[in-house]
């Protein structure tokens, strides 16, 4: 019983932020308007809110898209020496800020800043007609930040200087749920030291971890460990890259995003055969999975409640622990930089993260490195 209780103790202690969720996720990109359309129609995001030269925000345009729990701010810049700007021409369309939910925005900076976390926006309020938000914001890997955000007794679409899109275009149901984790990539010999900043600064605990024995094909590997706040509901796998015979796809990603950066996101659905089909439907393209992988998936995850060769013919991998099994697959980069994508993933009582599908997985990213000349 004593043990159990220090467990509860060091829980309670290591979860100081007491974070409630991801609240949004915000991309600086080249044209906001071009890409909210992109969202909606390939991905099924509803468009929100919007924020720019109408809504009195002179420096950037952005439009927030929702689906169920899943929040996206797609930002662009309106002037060419815009620090957003800048941002797009280094890195190209990519995550600037995960922010996070919290009750206490000030107390959630104080806290992580004194932990060592690194200043980049004192708490401020931000205040409109109907309410207000306190945000703060801390830096984490490359550019990319963490926003605290404090929503109190806000009633409107998503923050001041923000207006509601009225009649919204619809968008095609495709079955995404929540965020499951977003992984970010780092560099060679930096993973440690962003785990112990999770742990350190944000009270995170490490949850997994893989080494380049266990993530690696003839030419390329890679290392990995996650961390996940107290209750679960945030997990960041972090990534480097391992030697190899030739350049790992953290590597390509580093070379193109010009540093580290967060490399996917991953979305639940409780359909992935639905959602797979919709999203194929319109027009979102996937890396295709070595067909020698389902040769031996049956006698490899046992019994599964979809019918394999609907999963063969989508090219869905298939893992299982010892909670259950899950269902991945994931799409090619969203731009023409080779650096973010989407992990479309079922959990059917598995609690992993698809280890045994590393293989299979960067056989495919490998074909596609190879088809740009970067492998």
């Amino acid at each position: 019983m004593a043990v159990t209780e220090r467990e509860m103790t060091r829980a309670q202690e290591g979860d100081f932020l007491q974070l409630k969720g991801i609240d949004y996720v915000e991309f600086y990109v080249g044209n906001a308007r071009q890409a909210a359309h992109y969202y909606r129609t390939a991905y099924g995001f509803t468009p929100l809110a919007y924020a720019g030269l109408e809504t009195g925000v002179r420096d950037r345009c952005s439009f927030v898209l929702e689906q169920r729990t899943i929040r996206l701010v797609l930002t662009s810049a309106l002037s060419p020496d815009s620090p957003i700007a800048e941002h797009v021409k280094l890195h190209g369309d990519g995550v600037k800020d995960i922010a996070l939910l919290v009750d206490d925005a000030r107390a959630a900076f104080e806290a992580t800043v004194s932990r060592g976390a690194r200043p980049v926006m004192e708490p401020t309020v931000l205040e409109g007609k109907k309410g207000q938000i306190v945000k703060a914001t801390i830096a984490t890997y490359g550019d990319t930040v963490h926003s605290f955000i404090q929503r109190g007794d806000y009633t409107g679409a998503f923050a001041p200087q923000y207006n509601r899109i009225q009649n919204p275009a619809p968008a095609p149901e495709v079955g995404f749920a929540s965020i499951d984790h977003i992984v970010g990539n780092v560099e060679l010999g930096k993973m440690d030291e962003w785990v112990d900043f999770y742990n350190t600064a944000l009270g995170f605990r490490q949850l997994q971890q893989f080494t380049d024995d266990d993530i690696s094909t003839e030419y390329s590997a890679l290392m990995s460990k996650v961390v996940q706040n107290g209750t679960g509901r945030i997990k960041f796998p972090i990534n480097e890259p391992a030697e190899g015979r030739r350049k790992s796809q953290i590597d390509e990603y580093l070379e193109f995003y010009r540093g580290p950066g967060a490399q996917h996101l991953a979305l639940t659905t409780s359909d992935i055969i639905k959602t797979v089909r919709q999203l194929k439907a319109n027009g979102v393209e996937f890396l295709r999975t070595p067909g020698a992988y389902y040769e031996d998936l049956g006698e490899r995850i046992g019994h599964i409640d979809e019918d394999m060769t609907v999963i063969r013919d989508l090219n869905i991998l298939v893992d299982r622990d010892d909670e259950g099994y899950l269902l991945q697959i994931f799409t090619k980069p969203l731009q023409d930089r080779p650096t973010v994508f989407i992990e479309v993933i079922q959990r059917k009582g598995a609690r992993g993260f698809g280890n045994g599908n590393f293989k299979a997985l960067f056989q495919a990213i490998e074909r596609e490195q190879e088809l740009r000349g970067n492998l």
